[in-house]
């Protein structure tokens, strides 16, 4: 999906800029190079996806722009991202673009990466004008550009020599996981069954800490360790192998969940293009929601509301949302999101304010209920409902099930509703949503039955 949004917001900001030409990979980058040089030489217009090689190192620019002065032609870089904002990385990349530029011959006047806007609303349809914002970065880049000289010598000598040993570690996972992070784990010795990075939160930091004492285990922590109350409880989950469930604070902590109880999850679909106005860029818009009411005898009601025709939902949505019941706790894992839609719905849908605010005015939180009173080792530090509902109810576990996660869910809403999708293939979306959403919310019904001791 984001591999999509990349494309998209590269089509858009190239489509802003008049008269560009775009430089063809095809037949091959040797083309590309040669017409580069063309175009670089003429320099009448923009070009999209200008290709430049320096010392075996070969680059792409998203956008460059010429400008003409009299002491000649200079060229702007615009490196496209889908991000709301420069990351530390970008830098990085744009300083090899400007040196290999640079090199080339090229003048170059700023370079910039050129983002999202998060702050943009779409205040008719097609209407993006100002959805991008430019964060020049030629001073940042000069000096980083001036080692990779360096730096390609140092990674020639690397690939001539033997496979180079290099221990795992957080620099696997940043800025994005490494394809080749399962094979270097799988030539270094097995680690710890239960190591101390399973610890929440600071977990990472605390394996760096007792590293240094040869302690990797969470299990092996000593005494003094000064662990928090849950890293306490989890070490002893470990140690001993025996579940931790305090069934009267989870009675006590929920006891003022009235009845109706109303237990909702939504799934959200976040465009990096905004398709709907009133809509931002990576703005959440609930596009499906499941509520399991209870009442105060155990009996269930499943309610349910789900909008592909691509159409913008939420008016959809919070009508289905104003029918629930007007009073009684609504309970949401992380409840935090759930109130957030319910506002923004709220917001957005004024026919249907009153009801959505009262929902998300009622809205408590089961997730930290969980975390207080219950752990079984083999969550493995997460306090995820996909973590939990396993250890507690494995018959009810996501495996069975076509969409199994948010993930799932937002390829699905996209595969749905893109025009081209044969009818029969959206109902079999449709039927694969609503069971996993309708999962989501029975698992935390059964999950709080299992925690208050029912």
């Amino acid at each position: 999906m984001s591999f999509a949004a990349g494309h998209a917001v590269g089509d858009l900001a190239c489509a802003q800029v008049e008269h560009g030409i775009m430089v063809e990979a095809e037949p091959d980058l040797q083309a590309a190079l040669a017409r580069t040089a063309e175009l670089v030489a003429v320099a009448d217009r923009p070009i999209f996806e200008a290709t430049f090689e320096h010392e075996g190192v070969l680059v792409r620019v998203d956008i460059l722009v010429p400008e003409h002065a009299p002491t000649g032609v200079t060229w702007h870089i615009y490196e496209v991202k889908s991000s709301g904002s420069a990351k530390a990385y970008h830098i990085g990349d744009l300083a090899t673009q400007y040196w290999v530029i640079a090199n080339c011959g090229v003048a170059i006047a700023s370079a910039a990466i050129r983002h999202i806007d998060t702050s943009f609303v779409l205040e008719s349809p097609g209407a993006y004008t100002g959805i991008f914002n430019d964060a020049s970065l030629l001073s940042d880049i000069s000096g980083i550009a001036a080692t990779r000289e360096a730096m390609v010598k140092e990674i020639r000598q690397m690939l001539a020599g033997d496979e180079p040993v290099c221990a795992t570690g957080p620099h696997c996972r940043a800025p994005f996981a490494c394809e080749f992070s399962a094979y270097c784990s799988g030539l270094e010795p097995a680690g710890p069954e239960w190591p101390i990075s399973e610890l929440p939160n600071t977990g990472a930091r605390l394996a760096e800490k007792w590293a240094d004492d040869d302690i990797f285990e969470i299990a092996e922590l000593p005494e003094d360790a000064g662990l928090n109350p849950l890293h306490a409880r989890i070490k002893e989950a470990v140690r001993t192998g025996e579940v931790y469930l305090n069934t009267e604070g989870v009675r006590k902590a929920t006891a003022d969940w009235a009845y109706p109880r109303i237990w909702l999850d939504f799934e959200t679909i976040a465009f990096a293009i905004p398709r709907w106005v009133g809509t931002s860029p990576y703005g959440q818009v609930p596009f499906q929601f499941s509520a399991h009411v209870e009442q105060a005898d155990g009996n269930l009601d499943h309610i349910e509301a789900l909008e592909l025709s691509g159409q913008d939902p939420r008016d959809t949505i919070a009508e289905a949302l104003a029918g629930l019941p007007d009073s009684g706790a609504v309970i949401a894992w992380n409840a935090g999101f759930e109130r957030r839609c319910l506002r923004l719905l709220a917001q957005d849908v004024p026919r249907h304010r009153d009801a959505l605010l009262s929902l998300a005015e009622r809205t408590v939180d089961l997730l930290p209920v969980a975390k207080n009173n219950y752990y079984h080792r083999d969550q493995r530090g997460s306090f995820s409902i996909k973590a939990v509902l396993p250890t507690l109810l494995p018959e009810l576990d996501y495996g069975d099930l076509q969409v199994a996660d948010g993930g799932d869910a937002q390829l699905a809403y996209i595969e749905a509703t893109d025009p081209d999708c044969p009818e029969g293939r959206r109902a079999e979306l449709a039927a694969d949503l609503i069971a996993y959403c309708e999962r989501d919310t029975l698992a935390m019904v059964e999950i709080y039955r299992k925690l208050a001791g029912g």
